[in-house]
């Protein structure tokens, strides 16, 4: 069934867990995350990023989205990551995500608020909720260590200010992540962390979830964030699978990877400890 993450955040900040958000990119993926979520009983965020237009058009993912999550016997939310153009975002209101995410990260702190203002204001008259981003994740490309990177770590007086002018649903922090695979160790910055979780009641969530540590991914879902966004580990693990499973024909090839998703992805509900939305 698809829900809004807004009910679900109030559980994942009373309980102190979080909820993680995977990438779907085609038919396969999104069946594998759901079958998952089925069988552990608990929910999960289908997100499908602007990015990955040139792997299933906007207009595909639609459909996938609306179709699986509809059919889906657990909390299901249908969620537009990391949304750069305003009529895509839209668009994805006017279509049936019930979550959309606004990334201005990189522009002024004045033009975020803005930009990110005008999708609230349309969002929130149509029952959707948004994310945004303050600071900025970079990529895991370029870094090398936690002050030799090209991300932006969000401050606390930004985070507070930001969430009063945009009334933003959840916001995206940057404390030491990255996106895609690291060159270097991540180093999170869990005082950080700590004091923007107590400084706003808005539910806060991780990028670049990937690679970051199965330690600090945990202390981040027990210390304050509500989602965690997953994708880079999850293909990654489906053609490991390959590599290591003998298979005679396309069938068995595909079932190898969704075999490698799967798995990954159960160890990732474990690690963010999201039993405790049933417990």
């Amino acid at each position: 069934m698809i829900v809004s993450s807004k009910e679900l955040y109030k559980v994942t900040r009373k309980k102190n867990f979080a909820i993680p958000a995977p990438n779907y990119v085609d038919q396969v993926s999104i069946k594998a995350y759901i079958e998952v979520a089925e069988k552990l009983n608990l929910p999960i965020i289908l997100a499908y990023a602007e990015v990955h237009k040139k792997f299933l058009t906007f207009d595909e993912a639609i459909y996938l989205g609306k179709y699986y999550a509809e059919k889906a016997k657990i909390p299901a939310v249908l969620h537009l990551d990391h949304g750069t153009t305003k009529e895509l975002i839209i668009r994805a209101i006017d279509e049936g995500f019930k979550s959309v995410m606004i990334d201005a990260s990189m522009d002024s702190f004045e033009d975020n608020v803005k930009k990110t203002r005008e999708i609230v204001e349309y969002a929130h008259l149509r029952g959707v909720v948004v994310e945004a981003e303050i600071g900025h994740v970079g990529g895991g490309e370029d870094y090398k260590s936690k002050d030799n990177s090209n991300s932006i770590y969000t401050t606390v007086e930004e985070a507070k200010k930001f969430v009063e002018l945009t009334e933003v649903d959840s916001l995206a922090i940057s404390i030491g992540t990255a996106h895609g695979t690291y060159k270097g160790k991540p180093v999170i910055d869990f005082k950080r962390l700590m004091e923007i979780r107590n400084a706003i009641d808005t539910p806060l969530v991780l990028h670049g979830g990937s690679s970051t540590g199965d330690d600090n991914l945990r202390r981040c879902a027990t210390e304050g964030i509500s989602k965690i966004n997953i994708y880079t580990d999850l293909v990654t693990a489906a053609f490991n699978k390959t590599k290591n499973t003998k298979y005679n024909d396309y069938y068995e090839l595909r079932n190898a990877q969704i075999e490698g998703m799967k798995e990954c992805l159960e160890h990732y509900y474990d690690v963010f400890q999201t039993k405790k939305f049933i417990e």
